[in-house]
């Protein structure tokens, strides 16, 4: 009787938790301007983020993403202007989607600062169709865009459903993106990718030496070091790792965290069980890139193993990710962030 009572009980809390959950969540509202090719997400009437998709940029961006309280979580730069903000880097714009490597072509590091006379070793990203747009507690956007070459021909077609939802301390997106292949489509093993975000300069992790990157047509970028009065970032992963050693380790989430202001502001990404070679890999640099590529096998292990993805004409493949942004007096626990996986992976 008495277990019977208890169990009981534990369904009316987890009811009430629910009840409580659903109770706290936001409205979601969508405003779209066709003209600017851009779309509003708010959230409880306030900014969360935008949709955009003018012709002047290289792929379609999240940007900028902003905790609840109001603090933008990524970098300004390059389509915004912020004192102190770093300027490496101009293709990390707010959070993405896209690959080092498809048919030979380059669409991570296409940015207006490659010379047009190297523009043919790159690809592009161009949203045709915004398919849907729903308000509600969890707002949906979902679009459609072709991967394509310097000629214009598609070589990948991209279909995106992005899922916001919010409360008064938290932001959510859940991105589903399925590419579907239009010729052979060849994803080689690459470092750069998949699903990318750059971090607003707090989340950093503080450098005191200039740091140099070289991508895979020898350009190589250097990020300053010295004192920093901003950074205060740090990683934390599913299986323990922290800082930089988070970096070309897999792991079911990951999550950076800084104070911003008054508040210690989180963010993680979550992989999913049907993802590609689960759990992914972390492409997590202390300078603010925070990606998952569960493509970068060979990069991240050192040449001991290495994915490659071929899809032939007309196949097609499913990735599908969770970011939670939250901002509180601490950042989110693994407990938290387990039982959040644990959730995600039931969709």
């Amino acid at each position: 009787m008495m277990k019977k009572i208890k169990q009981a009980g534990l369904a009316i809390t987890m009811t009430a938790l629910s009840t409580l959950a659903l109770a706290q969540k936001q409205q979601v509202t969508l405003v779209k301007s066709t003209k600017d090719k851009k779309i509003d997400v708010l959230i409880g009437g306030k900014p969360f983020t935008s949709f955009l998709y003018p012709d002047t940029l290289e792929k379609p961006v999240l940007y900028p993403l902003i905790a609840a309280n109001g603090t933008k979580v990524t970098r300004s730069f390059p389509l915004d202007k912020r004192d102190g903000d770093p300027t490496d880097h101009p293709h990390h714009i707010g959070l993405w989607f896209n690959y080092e490597g498809l048919n030979g072509l380059d669409f991570w590091n296409n940015s207006y600062a490659i010379p047009a006379n190297k523009k043919n070793q790159y690809g592009w990203i161009k949203t045709d169709k915004v398919l849907e747009t729903k308000n509600g507690t969890t707002g949906t956007l979902v679009y459609h865009a072709n991967w394509i070459n310097q000629a214009q021909e598609v070589l990948v077609e991209e279909t995106t459903r992005f899922e916001f939802s919010g409360t008064p301390g938290q932001r959510i997106i859940d991105r589903t993106t399925t590419l579907k292949a239009n010729t052979e489509a060849k994803f080689p093993d690459h470092k750069d990718g998949l699903l990318g975000l750059r971090l607003a300069h707090e989340l950093q992790i503080p450098a005191k030496e200039d740091q140099k990157f070289t991508d895979s047509k020898g350009i190589v970028t250097v990020v300053k070091g010295g004192t920093d009065k901003l950074a205060n970032g740090n990683y934390l992963s599913s299986e323990g790792k922290e800082g930089d050693a988070v970096w070309s380790t897999r792991g079911v989430w990951c999550q950076v965290y800084g104070k911003m202001g008054d508040e210690t502001v989180s963010i993680a990404i979550v992989d999913h069980p049907k993802n590609p070679n689960y759990p992914t890999f972390w492409h997590a640099r202390g300078y603010g890139l925070f990606a998952a590529n569960p493509l970068g096998e060979k990069e991240f292990t050192k040449g001991k193993s290495e994915k490659n993805l071929t899809l032939q004409k007309g196949e097609s493949v499913t990735f599908k990710y969770r970011i939670v942004i939250n901002n509180s007096s601490s950042r989110l626990t693994a407990d938290q962030l387990n039982a959040t996986a644990a959730a995600f992976a039931k969709k």
